[in-house]
């Protein structure tokens, strides 16, 4: 089958299980501003693994099944911001000149957890204050450690979960020339 036309019907599917996840999944908790629904990362990384075009449409995919799953906005933007760490992971992925051995996959991971978190935070941040819906430690409590570092961790396992499919995904012929 066609590079092109593989790619497109990799992202199709995944963006369809991004969207579908938030939706149904009954393992999530939302306590506003944070929100965290297991796997929802997981398309995201595959995408990540494939190209970095792929990883930003499958982001939005994603962000869309939150808004169509009735998250309050909050989460529905954190979820648009996984587009600024798919884009640049994908990116540094696809063009770093390094091979990705375990141990660099684990720093990788830890540096798009870390980058996952401060857009989120920084998203968190715009509507809590522009709610004004606290004080100091709230804000502390709230965003910085139920967002920031909940994301964070929350990044970090959904990487791993994404690392174990994608091994017996790349040994499919088919799709090893696909994914990284």
């Amino acid at each position: 089958m066609n590079n092109k036309i593989s790619k497109i019907s990799i992202a199709g599917v995944l963006i369809a299980i991004g969207i579908v996840i938030p939706m149904i999944s009954p393992f999530k908790i939302i306590i506003e501003p944070a929100s965290f629904t297991l796997a929802s990362h997981v398309v995201i990384f595959l995408a990540m693994f494939i190209s970095p075009v792929m990883a930003i449409a499958v982001s939005a995919g994603t962000a869309t099944g939150f808004l169509l799953g009735g998250f309050p906005l909050v989460v529905v933007f954190r979820a648009f911001s996984h587009v600024i760490f798919a884009g640049f992971g994908a990116y540094y992925f696809h063009h770093s000149k390094t091979n990705m051995t375990t141990v660099k996959l684990r720093i990788f991971s830890v540096v798009i957890a870390l980058i996952h978190g401060v857009t989120e935070i920084i998203v968190s941040s715009t509507f809590y204050f522009a709610q004004n819906l606290g004080n100091l430690n709230d804000y502390m409590r709230l965003v910085i450690l139920l967002v920031g570092v909940g994301t964070f961790a929350h990044s970090l396992i959904d990487f791993e979960i994404a690392l174990l499919i994608k091994k017996p995904l790349r040994r499919q012929r088919s799709l090893r020339e696909i994914i990284k």
